[in-house]
């Protein structure tokens, strides 16, 4: 077929097709029939099409198509190739150009100029298409990745610890030194722990501490080391490669190589399994990290931040943790207050969070009576702040008061591990008819630690002395909703 039969007055020819979200490709090249023969490729994996013969279509063509990616050729009519790239690059459009035999300074260079990749004519098509799909890939994931980013460092933007006690201040001022002697050049990232209570703010430390780092724009990747299944724990931390273990069809990277050279926080370390403890000491020792069925080490830049509620040193002597693992985590030991000794913060925090269930649902502006105040004065907080923020957005979403009362809050008045004790020891071991089931008994323990513990499953488990997962397992046995 003539070359001019190809042409419209644009020197340009068309291939459109009616799926959605098809991926755009603009295709600059003088060669009237391979141009064709790429498109009709293209098209049939899914792809739209443009065409155009010069350096001054292309330009105008692209500025109305916003193509994703250009196949460009080095050699034009009007110029080369590589004047034209800048402006691509520039409008982050990936570029893949296509230079002749010989020309392979025209393709170094255009890589240094900021394109995907170059192939050598004669090109063969399917190897083309193969690389187009790669690029096309490479490019969703650059996305994903950069959707991620932004989310984390939406969670946490403005990120702070509320309160004026002594116990916040010093706390302020402690991520305040840690993050300035990451700073310092060529010096290896310090590991911090954060200990405390279950919900004193370990998560909300973590992300103050990495919101203070230079690199805050980096992914903040949190991995709640209790609620991973066991079986995936070690996959879902280190990677694996392709054909690891039955069922691992793709190469996938860990959290630990996700995290990148942002922050990396293990939540809950005290339930990782021992197995587990020795490979992460490994990472933590030599800065490297190794997927599941692969013989290559990558690098692990991320700040390792680790909190746990549980007294590692003393797991450590029990033989349930590493004491090696425990010595290498404790370089930075933060430790936060339980809130019951934080004074006034309570308050504080109690006006913070009416503020935040206002603004979510979109209410009133609500304010706490002194009866309220001297409740949360004088409530011991065994769930600390978490329990704090689950009571005030509660009062707050079905109080018909513009003042919340101390009626509104419902605080517990008395000591529900004593009713519990209590409870248990009325029923009389010398009365066989009186003995409940044993399906029954267990219900009951369930049920006990769960009101003991608000609803903490991680912490009712550990009053149970069994794992967070054998918890859930018998919730669902029992039916018991969380």
């Amino acid at each position: 077929m003539p070359a001019q039969q190809l042409n419209t007055e644009n020197k340009k020819t068309t291939i459109k097709h009616p799926q959605l979200n098809a991926k755009k490709v603009l295709i600059i090249e003088d060669e009237a029939l391979f141009a064709r023969a790429v498109m009709m490729r293209l098209q049939k994996a899914g792809f739209e099409c443009e065409h155009a013969e010069s350096l001054q279509d292309g330009r105008a063509i692209a500025r109305q198509f916003s193509p994703d990616l250009v196949l460009l050729d080095m050699r034009l009519p009007d110029g080369n190739g590589l004047d034209l790239l800048p402006e691509f690059v520039a409008s982050n459009v990936s570029v893949i150009v296509m230079t002749a035999h010989g020309d392979v300074s025209d393709a170094v260079n255009a890589i240094k100029l900021g394109a995907n990749d170059y192939l050598k004519k004669p090109i063969d098509l399917e190897e083309l298409l193969l690389i187009v799909e790669k690029n096309e890939k490479t490019e969703d994931l650059k996305t994903s990745l950069d959707y991620s980013r932004q989310r984390n460092s939406h969670l946490t933007e403005g990120v702070s610890l509320v309160g004026e006690s002594v116990a916040i201040q010093s706390l302020r001022l402690q991520i305040s030194r840690i993050a300035q002697l990451a700073v310092i050049a060529d010096a290896a990232p310090p590991t911090v722990l954060i200990t405390g209570e279950t919900g004193t703010g370990k998560d909300v430390a973590a992300r103050m501490l990495h919101a203070s780092y230079t690199n805050r724009d980096k992914p903040f990747v949190q991995v709640d080391c209790a609620s991973l299944p066991a079986e995936l724990i070690e996959s879902e931390l280190f990677g694996h490669d392709k054909g690891a273990f039955t069922g691992a069809a793709n190469a996938r990277p860990g959290l630990i190589e996700v995290a990148e050279d942002g922050t990396l926080f293990l939540d809950e370390i005290g339930e990782l399994p021992l197995v587990l403890q020795a490979k992460l000491l490994n990472v933590l020792e030599r800065r490297l990290v190794r997927r599941l069925g692969s013989t290559k080490e990558r690098n692990v830049p991320a700040r390792i931040v680790a909190a746990t509620n549980r007294d590692l040193h003393e797991m450590a002597k029990a033989g349930k943790f590493r004491l090696d693992l425990y010595y290498r985590l404790n370089v930075m030991m933060i430790t936060i207050a339980p809130l019951r000794e934080r004074g006034q913060d309570a308050v504080l925090l109690a006006n913070y969070f009416i503020q935040l269930t206002e603004k979510r649902y979109g209410l009133s502006k609500h304010g706490l009576s002194q009866t309220a105040i001297d409740a949360i004065l004088n409530y011991t907080w065994p769930g600390n702040v978490r329990e704090l923020r689950h009571q005030i957005s509660r009062a707050v979403l079905l109080s018909n008061n513009i003042q919340l009362t101390a009626t509104d809050l419902a605080l517990p008045t008395s000591n529900s591990e004593s009713q519990i004790l209590n409870q248990q020891n009325s029923q009389s071991p010398q009365n066989p008819q009186s003995l409940p089931t044993l399906d029954a008994s267990e219900k009951h323990m369930l049920m006990t630690a769960l009101e003991a513990t608000h609803y903490n499953v991680s912490e009712a488990a550990r009053k149970l002395g069994i794992t967070r997962m054998t918890m859930r397992y018998r919730m669902d046995k029992h039916g018991i909703k969380h």
